[in-house]
């Protein structure tokens, strides 16, 4: 009977969630466990003096949330005038971030040990955030590091915990 128990739970580690989203046409996955919810970004507020990565401010059912242009943040090419954005929704080190997205997917269960490490190919920049990548039907789709997305700025100081504002 616990033999039977160790290979259940052996086979429940191996299998990873991931909330898959779209930016540029490109496929990204985030961790599940990462994702809060998913929103439509309404009314966002610049904030002066942020990092460009920074889209500004939202309030969300209450929560101030600080809104994170994924398009800039990998800089790629801006979304076009009238084109739609989403959100995933993150809480992370006490705060709540929203990440800028194009489109949002499905939720794909995918085996742990199929996942690889990033292509010698991959921008420098994708390379920082990326925790990897996943072989899918003809697509790679790059797995998300949410701790790293989140380190923002010239310096590569750690967004969360941070006072976003003017600083003197």
């Amino acid at each position: 009977m616990s033999q039977d128990t160790s290979i259940t739970d052996s086979l429940d580690e191996s299998i990873v969630e991931f909330v898959t989203v779209r930016i540029a046409n490109q496929l990204f996955g985030l961790p599940i466990h990462d994702v809060e919810d998913v929103f439509v970004p309404q009314n966002i507020t610049s904030v002066p003096m942020s990092s460009h990565e920074v889209a500004g401010v939202l309030n969300l059912r209450g929560r101030i949330v600080t809104a994170i242009n994924m398009r800039e943040r990998l800089q790629l090419e801006p979304r076009a005038k009238g084109e739609g954005s989403m959100a995933v929704g993150i809480e992370y080190s006490g705060e709540s971030y929203g990440l800028v997205i194009d489109t949002v997917g499905e939720v794909l269960r995918l085996k742990e040990d199929g996942k690889e490490p990033n292509p010698s190919n991959l921008k420098p920049n994708w390379t920082s955030v990326s925790a990897g990548v996943y072989q899918l039907d003809g697509e790679l789709m790059v797995v998300l590091d949410v701790a790293r997305v989140l380190q923002i700025g010239d310096k590569h100081e750690q967004l969360a915990g941070q006072p976003m504002g003017i600083a003197v």
